[in-house]
């Protein structure tokens, strides 16, 4: 029982009067501002530190308190704040005694006048000695506490998660405030002396100190540290803990405030570098995209702002954090106003793109080394904006093509890129495709400019080579981005019967179109105004035809609609229809209603959505359990009713795949993951050439845990095979009109039912998903894959062919048999596969290049997260699902199969997949899901991919003799079963076509 009273303060009585019975004691209480003990106020600080040491009571706390505050040393720098050793023990026992016993009085006149205790005592350690007393504290009552649960017995202080909660909140509330920092360094600089040369000798430490207590990290993981500690011995009833300075995105967001208060005062001109050092270490905690969003949205884009002052906190960073932060600038710029543009052809889109350029360019001034970064995001192998839209690269060639020699330098580089044979074969076709549109852009530019020396470029070697090499690609695509790319340039130099022209007409003529119109694409630098606002969002106009209009006109007023007698005529023939009208059954009881208190019966229960917008709505109320179900079990259904009638799925669609994302199953519902996922899936089925590209950016670039990335690769792999027709939905059925569908009866007259063998069985359904939806799929195209060899296997194994008498006397015996065995398969109606060209573009091809984009960053948290074991195989997964949907008459098939074999076989996923059973599973997935689609094209596979295909022989090899196996039905047995039919397949198309290895494979 000793451990629950706390004793608050000591007072000794020596002798009492008769005025100070217990009742007039109790009017005494330490609260109370006029008790006294008889000691004189301090004096001096050393006077304070003793009877701040002698258990004070509160009277005696706050006059002490109130001295320190007001005790001002030569420099007018309260003397407590003062870096000296006086001032240490202070803060030392105002934190370790002090804090302990009077926190909860101190906290109850919080708010009472801004000379309360509370504030009294905030006032006074907020100091850099007294944040470094407080983290001091913290670590040692976490070592403690992991001391102590580590060992036997039980704690020794149990209410030591008592008193990391109080430091918590003493921190929290110490560090409130957007001019900590600034305060923070005029203390340190005012304390230095006046002589300038001692003082910048005695400053360079004090800053270091504070750049490496509030930009080395120290101060979130102690705390999330101890939080978690506190929240570990919580009881449940208390509800969750959480403080800011524990949340690693508050804190740099807390930082950048700071920063730009900094900025903004006139402390860059008495240490420019401070700032930019700081923001530097601030970039490092692992939140660097928050922390420049921030700072640029203060002193940049908004009303009022001078960009020079970003200018001069960019200018002083080192040179690769100055690469790092403007390439992260133009991605910000890109996501936040210029991908909601589309392909910028509104004349709307044209001032946002001049202003975005004009706030690059007052970035920039007249920086010569940011001019050559935003050279090199142009036209490296990797830049031009990988997956963003033309209206960031349109914006980054406005500010270049204000130097001659910097867009022609542009221009070289870019053509002498797009006809790198290298680059064509390796490079992913988004990555093309971006660098195509740089090419076309920058010509436009030159051909204004200059039009000779456009005209001498295209007389050069290197001209004729890219043009020659992008012929013969064995890429459809790269061959047309050549092509469209001959025509566009030629047009602007040649003319008459000279112009080139490949008559590529075809389903791709308004994609020709618009590449060919970047040449006469001009942008100009123009004002920010547009920025200061939220950009609207420009969406192509929709054309109404005349059918449509004519049917939703509106009557004319004064004209009734025709009445009058109706005849019907009725006839016997009709009767047996009688029989499709089922009456209405009776109500089943409500299990409300059979409540034995009515008071308990709710009859406000919330209606089902029928809009996307309250769709939106019930999922934003995270706070209601029954909004929350009813959102999540209606929006499969809504969203795929919606698809096609309206555009609400269409304008809402990335707020709603949002919400959908970042839902967390706060209720503990029994089926929240099926159904999340399930209103993701409709989401991609209903918009597929607008989502799937954007769960792919989500996937690489949103701020989401291991397993809401995971559930973005297994919407992709579902919905592709959905898509293709290999899985059937169960809420397809329920969200189709009943204008749309026949009776019974007629249907199937009309719809027979099919045994074709790519209609899904009924076992393909998409029922609730387990939580390796994935991995069930894959087991099943596995199994299919193996299956024949095995066969083939056993049938060996029982002897020659030449000894199987029996099986050739039954042939002879049933020559209907031998008839049904020769039979050739039924031929099969050849239709347009389109389906496959939407996976191959904006299914496969977005998570591919990002993948390759995000294995040349440069970005830790990135690669953490990318080479993640059980994401990374999931994700290797769902490529080879796509491809395995798309097909073998897919168009795209060469292009793809390179790509994928070559992530296969790249070194950093093979390195990943050492020692690891599920990710070797996985690659050897995906190359069994590439022989399966291009059985009937090995050879142009061994012609064009000699050398992986060798490579992969020898890999799987390697892998199959490295596992021991024997465990039959394990993870270890199964995975070397993989990789024989593996290897298998592969020595079959390396023997049968060897003569076409011999070539390439010389030196090998």
């Amino acid at each position: 029982m000793d451990d629950f009273l706390t004793p608050v303060s000591t007072i000794r009585i020596t002798d009492m009067k008769e005025s100070e019975t217990p009742q007039g004691l109790a009017s005494s209480q330490p609260k109370s501002s006029t008790a006294t003990s008889g000691k004189p106020a301090p004096a001096s600080p050393e006077y304070a530190l003793e009877l701040l040491k002698q258990q004070p009571s509160y009277d005696e706390l706050i006059a002490s308190l109130r001295f320190l505050s007001k005790h001002q040393s030569e420099n007018d720098i309260p003397s407590i704040k003062r870096p000296s050793p006086i001032s240490a023990q202070l803060v030392q026992v105002l934190v370790s005694e002090i804090v302990t016993n009077h926190w909860i009085l101190l906290q109850e006149d919080a708010g009472d006048s801004k000379n309360s205790g509370f504030k009294l005592l905030l006032y006074c350690l907020s100091s850099i000695t007294g944040i470094n007393a407080i983290l001091v504290r913290l670590r040692a009552l976490i070592q403690e506490y992991k001391a102590e649960s580590e060992g036997p017995g039980k704690l020794k202080r149990p209410h030591i998660h008592l008193n990391l909660e109080t430091l918590l909140d003493l921190l929290e509330g110490l560090l409130k405030g957007d001019g900590w920092i600034l305060e923070a360094w005029q203390t340190a600089k005012a304390s230095s002396g006046p002589d300038a040369a001692t003082s910048a000798v005695r400053m360079r430490p004090r800053a270091q100190e504070i750049l490496t207590l509030f930009g080395g990290g120290r101060i979130v993981s102690l705390a999330a540290e101890a939080e978690s500690i506190v929240k570990a011995n919580k009881a449940a009833k208390d509800g969750d803990y959480e403080i800011w300075v524990a949340d690693a995105q508050q804190y740099t967001a807390w930082l950048g405030r700071n920063i730009v208060t900094w900025q903004l005062s006139n402390g860059p001109t008495e240490s420019p570098k401070f700032g930019s050092d700081l923001f530097s270490k601030g970039l490092k905690l692992g939140h660097g995209e928050i922390l420049t969003k921030h700072v640029l949205g203060e002193l940049v884009l908004k009303k009022g702002a001078d960009p020079s002052k970003f200018g001069m906190l960019l200018s002083n960073l080192p040179p690769t954090e100055q690469r790092k932060v403007l390439f992260s600038i133009l991605k910000l710029f890109s996501s936040e106003y210029l991908d909601r543009l589309g392909h910028c052809d509104s004349e709307e889109s044209k001032p946002i793109v001049s202003a975005v350029a004009g706030a690059i360019k007052s970035i920039i001034g007249e920086s010569t080394s940011l001019k050559n970064y935003l050279v090199e995001w142009l036209t490296s192998s990797s830049g031009a904006g990988l997956g963003e839209g033309v209206g960031i690269r349109r914006t980054v060639l406005a500010v270049i093509s204000q130097n001659r020699d910097d867009i022609v330098a542009v221009l070289e580089k870019s053509l002498s890129q797009f006809g790198d044979q290298l680059y064509i074969k390796h490079s992913p076709m988004l990555q093309q495709e971006a660098h195509a549109e740089v090419l076309l852009l920058s010509a436009g530019y030159v051909h204004r400019l200059s039009p000779i020396k456009l005209t001498l470029m295209m007389r050069t070697s290197v001209w004729l080579n890219a043009i020659s090499n992008r012929l013969t690609a064995p890429h459809q695509k790269a061959r047309l981005l050549g092509m469209w790319m001959g025509e566009a340039l030629s047009n602007l130099v040649d003319k008459g019967d000279k112009r080139l022209n490949f008559n590529t007409e075809g389903e791709f003529d308004e994609m020709a179109t618009w590449y060919k119109g970047l040449t006469q694409v001009s942008d100009e630098i123009g004002s920010m105004e547009p920025l200061f606002e939220s950009p609207p969002t420009i969406r192509p106009k929709r054309k109404t035809s005349p059918s449509k209009a004519a049917k939703t006109a509106p009557r004319p007023p004064g004209q009734h609609p025709q009445t009058g007698f109706i005849i019907e005529e009725l006839s016997d023939e009709e009767g047996p229809e009688e029989d499709d009208l089922v009456p209405y059954a009776k109500p089943e009881s409500d299990e409300e209603d059979s409540d034995d208190d009515p008071t308990l019966i709710r009859r406000d229960k919330p209606k089902a959505p029928v809009y996307i917008r309250d769709l939106i709505r019930y999922l934003r109320d995270t706070e209601s359990y029954d909004l929350q179900r009813l959102a999540l079990t209606t929006a499969p259904t809504l969203i795929r009713r919606k698809a096609e009638y309206g555009t609400e799925v269409k304008e809402h669609a990335d707020e709603l795949a949002g919400h959908l994302i970042g839902l967390s199953d706060k209720f503990e519902m029994e089926d929240f993951d099926d159904l999340r996922l399930q209103g993701m899936i409709a989401l991609v089925i209903a918009q597929p050439k607008v989502m799937a590209p954007w769960f792919a950016k989500t996937f690489f670039d949103g701020d989401y845990s291991i397993s809401q990335r995971a559930s973005v690769l297994i919407v992709l792999g579902l919905t592709s095979r959905e898509l293709a027709g290999f899985e059937t939905s169960t809420y397809s059925a329920a969200s189709a009109f009943p204008s749309k569908t026949l009776p019974e009866k007629v249907e199937k007259l009309y719809l027979p039912q099919s045994t074709s063998i790519y209609q899904p069985s009924s076992s393909s359904t998409l029922e609730p998903l387990p939580p390796n939806a994935l991995d069930g799929i894959a087991t099943s195209i596995t199994d299919a894959f193996l299956a024949p060899m095995a066969a083939e296997a056993a049938d060996n194994a029982t002897g020659p062919n030449a000894l199987k008498l029996s099986t050739f006397t039954e042939r002879l015996n049933n020559p209907e048999k031998v008839r049904y065995i020769t039979k050739t398969k039924p031929r099969i109606r050849s239709i347009p596969n389109l389906t496959a060209g939407v996976l191959s573009t904006y299914f496969f091809s977005p998570l591919i290049s990002r993948f390759q984009a995000a294995l040349h960053s440069s970005s830790s948290r990135t690669r953490g997260i990318l080479f993640n074991p059980y994401l990374l195989s999931l994700y290797l997964k769902t490529l080879a699902l796509i491809i395995h949907a798309s097909g073998p008459s897919t168009l795209s098939l060469p292009q793809m199969t390179g790509e994928f074999w070559r992530l296969l076989l790249d070194t950093s996923v093979r390195a990943q997949a050492v020692g690891d059973l599920q990710l070797t599973g996985a690659v050897l997935f995906g190359f069994m899901a590439l022989l399966d689609v291009n059985e009937d094209r090995m050879r142009e596979v061994c012609r064009e991919m000699g050398r992986e295909v060798v490579e992969a022989q020898d890999w799987v090899a390697g892998v199959f003799s490295g596992l021991r196996g024997g465990d039959e039905g394990g993870e270890e047995e199964r995975v070397r079963m993989l990789a024989a039919g593996v290897l298998v397949r592969l020595g079959e198309a390396v023997e049968r076509w060897r003569l076409v290895l011999v070539g390439d494979m010389i030196g090998f």
